[in-house]
């Protein structure tokens, strides 16, 4: 293995245990929730109120960092530019800040118009005034989350990436605590506990990441230079971001359109069940693409071709052998799961049956939706932002589509489903597409990669499933029972997935289980 790999496989691991204990978190802070308030109108009103904030963040913040600042302050970076760089940072800066503070100003005083609009089966049920005070709490997380946000960019950019990782522990710690103390299940309102944690959260998670800032000698200019030229780069990488994050917003209100006139509860079921299919997403794609992005750019940046095509393929082989045994297995131990995570307290048997159904059709497309966590970069990498944006435009359109088409026989599942079979189309599209402007991308490789990990996967499902059910009946379904056949599972597993990597003469098994010993080694 390469020096430079050897350094994305450190990153990445740091960051996929950093995020798993972020998720960890995440998933006691879901639970505590769902003990407290179950699965209904209250938790669907909380649910709701996070569509405008993250509209505002992703529209100014999200996209604008991944797909413009990091790059051309990775680039400056390279080419020893760096007080250019830190004008041109600056400039960026109080761009977004000015323009996020108006927007959350309008946001707070057209909360319930939007509301209307966004969740019109609300208005039927009385769930608006809650949406409404929760969602005008939440709009001041977007600026804490933008400063958050550029900080982690502007050290990602230098290649350090704990504090952030750090950033997301904290910020959920946050949410758990406040939550927890003000929480009465008795009083709905009551809820607006965690979305004041949540804030809280926010402005930590930038707060951790300042004294790394200092370090690498962060410099900043009470300026607007339009004239800059990486001002302007960074300006028109941004507008087709810009474009598509506010197009996929419409993927959002048509998914909780439909889901405010189902039974009460269906949302907050496909977003439980979304939270578990972006666990994998979060921890393992989330992570490898994270570490990888900088190196992308300066290979692109360098003109070094072979060696970002590695990079790109590397990434995403590592991504497939480790999320399909995930997927596989978390469609056949998604009752368990569900069980212990969120049935206790309010959060009944029929809850868990109910969440069971998106996160059975999300599950499916795990792997999708981790590879397109990878293959934008790509192309932002080569200061293409155009290409990702409409082929996300047209993986959107799909979306919907299938939404319409799969609401009314499958209800909430169907919601799940539509989301799966965008992922999946947006996939083969990027890679059609950087394949094209790459010349290869060694595709077998990958191919390859994907048969081998799907048979060992199907292999270690029907271990599982045999296991599973002849202990379930031994047992039962009661959490402690829950827990043992979770655990025994995913073992099993996890055995029998490594022993099959091997069998097939897995290259990714050999890195795993390289990178492990190393590990150990050091110890």
């Amino acid at each position: 293995m390469s020096s430079t790999n050897r350094t994305l496989v450190k990153a990445a691991g740091f960051l996929m245990a950093a995020q798993l204990a972020s998720r960890i978190l995440g998933f006691l802070r879901e639970s505590l929730m769902a003990g407290f308030f179950g699965q209904g109108s209250t938790t669907d009103a909380y649910n709701t109120a996070f569509v405008l904030p993250d509209l505002l963040y992703w529209l100014l913040v999200g996209g604008v960092l991944s797909a413009a600042f990091i790059p051309v302050l990775s680039e400056y970076i390279a080419k020893g530019k760096e007080e250019e760089g830190w004008r041109v940072v600056s400039s960026v800066v109080n761009l977004i800040f000015l323009t996020l503070g108006l927007l959350i100003f309008v946001g707070l005083i057209f909360t319930p118009q939007f509301l209307r609009l966004m969740v019109p089966g609300f208005v039927k049920t009385g769930n608006i005034g809650l949406a409404t005070n929760l969602t005008r709490i939440l709009l001041i997380q977007p600026l804490f989350m933008a400063l958050s946000g550029l900080t982690m960019g502007v050290l990602n950019s230098y290649k350090i990436f704990w504090p952030s990782a750090l950033g997301t522990v904290l910020y959920n710690a946050s949410v758990i605590f406040f939550g927890t103390i003000l929480a009465n299940p008795a009083k709905p309102n009551s809820i607006s506990g965690f979305a004041f944690g949540v804030v809280v959260g926010a402005f930590v998670s930038f707060a951790v990441q300042i004294p790394s800032l200092r370090k690498v000698g962060v410099r900043y200019y009470p300026i607007i230079d339009w004239h800059n030229p990486g001002v302007r780069r960074i300006g028109a990488l941004a507008v087709p971001i810009i474009i598509s994050y506010s197009l996929n917003q419409i993927q959002v209100v048509v998914n909780n359109n439909f889901g405010s006139s189902l039974l009460p509860g269906s949302i907050t079921a496909v977003w439980y069940s979304y939270r578990l299919f972006q666990l994998p997403v979060g921890i393992f794609a989330l992570a490898i693409a994270v570490a990888t992005f900088p190196t992308m750019t300066e290979q692109a940046a360098l003109k070094h071709w072979d060696k970002l095509r590695q990079t790109i393929s590397q990434a995403v082989r590592m991504v497939i052998f480790i999320t399909l045994p995930i997927s596989v297995g978390m469609i056949v131990l998604r009752y368990p799961l569900i069980r212990v995570l969120f049935q206790h307290g309010h959060f009944t048997a029929q809850d868990t049956l109910t969440t069971a159904i998106p996160l059975f059709y999300f599950a499916l497309g795990i792997s999708s939706q981790s590879v397109i966590q990878i293959l934008p970069r790509a192309f932002y990498a080569l200061q293409d932002t155009w290409t990702p944006v409409i082929l996300g435009i047209i993986s959107m359109a799909i979306n919907i589509l299938a939404m319409v088409l799969l609401v009314h026989p499958l209800a909430h599942g169907g919601l799940a489903f539509a989301t799966t079979i965008a992922a999946f189309a947006n996939m083969l599209l990027l890679f059609y597409v950087l394949r094209g402007r790459l010349g290869r991308i060694d595709g077998w490789a990958m191919f390859w990669t994907s048969v081998k990990s799907l048979v060992a996967s199907l292999f270690m499902a029907f271990v599982i499933w045999v296991w599973s059910g002849w202990l379930t009946p031994l047992i039962g379904i009661r959490t402690m029972a829950s827990v043992i056949i979770l655990v025994t599972g995913t073992v099993i597993g996890v055995l029998v997935f490594a022993g099959m990597a091997k069998l097939l003469r897995m290259e990714e098994f050999t890195q795993t289980m390289g990178l492990v010993q190393r590990k150990i080694g050091t110890r």
